[in-house]
């Protein structure tokens, strides 16, 4: 029997005590709770890389804007249902300087963590039309945002883009458009979990098709500008963050405080909806409110219904961070780009023991270095590779689990230490011994 770092019952236990016949098909929380559980049982670190949160300390730019907020007893006070009008103006100002798009302010909503703001845009979407009732997804994408979907008995569709790179996305696209169903189609730019970064010749044909089909498109900024390959840090100055707001005026840009500013804690985004789209009428409102535009419907119907407002205090701190960055004063990305350096790193040491970069290029031209990156092993599929790694003391999760077809796991950037780069170079030395690639 071979010899693995972690003793394979450590594992096994903790497995079946989860109760898990396919460990493909885990979620996220639930491979967090397999290694934690055979991390005690073993007394062996593992290097974890399943979690996709932030592993940096917070902006002290929107700690102290908000410690600030707090003395002063905001706390007492109900947010404005609008959002503050502060951080309005600062996010359209945001929107402005690193994608070069004008977004008014009124349409500028604070949100508690982009998650509320895909949630609220995915029910305003499905309101629209009665025929629209069905999301669709450019996979592989965050797997909970299709959990919201399925809370809320909406329908999704959704394909992997893989295949479908360049010229090839017009034709996957309008397969779905056509049909008459789509409400709204969404990703993640760069994309959760392959790092893929779609280009603009991509974002162009997404928006003329959103346009030619009256589809709203949701474009996901999580991990805005963390394209490392290209500096778009400097605001009001080319290059610019890519976006389809560039192509289409049916859209919603979603901006995160979670990953560029490390703010998750405080649950606080902004979803930006277009100038166009939010003054715009559709029949579903008339029909189930007596009326209404999508940008009224979106704050003063489905926010204020799910959480009457945004934390009043995290309002404030997003707010000066993002004027601080507006004003060249708080370079944000030079804080996250340690994520690139330590995906640099990581790659490195898979590939020279037997692994490969399962989404390996952006249209011919390398993958970045950023947040996330996928892997996989010749002869294994996504679940057995995941097992196996568990007994190395390394967890990541099933690329199946994100809308991919491909086999493989996505691994995570933001908790890895200093010194597990040497655990992992010596764990991978032996998980290719014992794992030899037929060739």
């Amino acid at each position: 029997m071979k010899k693995t770092p972690i003793d394979c019952k450590f594992v096994d236990e903790a497995i079946n005590e989860m109760h898990i016949s396919d460990l493909s098909k885990a979620t996220i929380r639930e491979v967090k709770a397999i290694a934690a559980k055979a991390e005690e049982l073993s007394g062996v670190e593992y290097i974890k890389m399943e979690m996709g949160v932030p592993g940096l300390p917070p902006s002290t730019v929107g700690v102290k804007a908000e410690i600030e907020a707090l003395q002063n007893g905001i706390a007492s006070l109900y947010p404005d249902i609008n959002g503050l009008p502060e951080l309005k103006e600062e996010a359209s100002k945001f929107v402005k300087a690193f994608i070069n798009v004008d977004i008014n302010p009124e349409g500028c909503v604070p949100v508690t963590g982009s998650m509320q703001g895909t949630y609220a845009s995915f029910m305003v979407c499905g309101q629209c039309d009665e025929k629209k009732d069905t999301i669709l997804f450019i996979d592989p994408g965050f797997p909970v945002q299709k959990q919201q979907l399925t809370v809320m008995g909406q329908k999704y569709e959704t394909f992997d883009v893989y295949d479908y790179r360049g010229d090839k996305l017009r034709g996957k696209l309008e397969s779905y458009l056509s049909r008459g169903n789509i409400s709204a189609i969404i990703y993640s730019n760069p994309n959760n979990p392959s790092w893929v970064c779609l280009k603009e010749a991509e974002l162009k044909v997404i928006g003329a098709l959103a346009t030619q089909y009256n589809v709203i498109v949701l474009e996901d900024l999580a991990y805005f500008a963390m394209d490392f390959r290209i500096d778009l840090s400097t605001p009001n100055k080319a290059p610019y963050q890519p976006s389809v707001a560039h192509y289409t005026d049916n859209y919603i840009l979603l901006i995160s405080g979670s990953k560029a500013f490390s703010y998750a804690g405080q649950r606080i985004g902004v979803s930006c909806i277009s100038n166009t789209l939010y003054n715009k009428e559709y029949p579903g409102f008339i029909k189930r409110y007596g009326g209404g535009t999508f940008g009224s419907v979106f704050i003063h119907r489905i926010l204020y219904a799910l959480s009457s407002g945004t934390s009043h205090s995290a309002q404030y701190a997003m707010a000066a961070m993002l004027k601080a960055a507006n004003e060249g004063k708080y370079n944000f990305l030079n804080e996250v780009k340690v994520y690139g350096e330590r995906a640099r790193k990581l790659k490195e040491i898979f590939l020279q023991h037997g692994f490969y970069l399962v989404y390996d290029n952006d249209l011919g031209e390398p993958i970045a270095d950023g947040f996330y990156f996928t892997i996989g092993y010749p002869g294994m599929t996504g679940g057995e590779l995941m097992k196996e790694l568990m007994y190395y003391g390394v967890s990541a999760i099933s690329l199946i689990t994100t809308g991919s077809q491909q086999e493989g796991l996505r691994a995570c950037t933001s908790f890895i230490k200093d010194h597990q780069y040497n655990q992992l170079e010596e764990r991978m030395q032996l998980f290719e011994k014992n794992n030899p690639i037929k060739k």
